[in-house]
């Protein structure tokens, strides 16, 4: 698979699990990945999906997708923007950054997730 067709699925595959059970998110981190949301930084497996947790029940709507390769070639960059409603709320935008590192062929973690909620646009 090409760096684009792995970054969709990817998108499409978290966004998805995440909407339905954060808990099945926990093979995509391992103890070295470090997720940023809104400023606060947590590093492991279980500290992030604990992280996603506490923000309650979410559904997103995807409207943008960036790919890059990174400078390693077993990396990908991806950074998504869309909206995300919070508990049942009004939607608010958002932005999300993955730095996805490969540990095989075909098999990816997510190093780094920078997650930003875009007020007052």
């Amino acid at each position: 698979m090409s760096a684009e067709e792995v970054a969709k699925a990817f998108v499409q595959h978290f966004y998805q699990t995440f909407d339905g059970g954060v808990d099945a998110l926990g093979g995509l981190f391992n103890d070295q990945s470090m997720l940023s949301f809104e400023g606060q930084q947590v590093q492991g497996s279980a500290n992030i999906i604990n992280k996603l947790k506490s923000v309650g029940q979410v559904k997103h709507s995807v409207k943008t997708t960036d790919i890059q390769p990174s400078s390693n070639p077993n990396a990908i960059v991806i950074f998504v923007t869309g909206a995300v409603q919070i508990g049942g709320d009004n939607p608010l935008h958002f932005c999300e950054f993955f730095h996805l590192v490969g540990t095989a062929p075909g098999q990816y973690y997510v190093h780094n997730d920078v997650f930003r909620l875009n007020y007052g646009l």
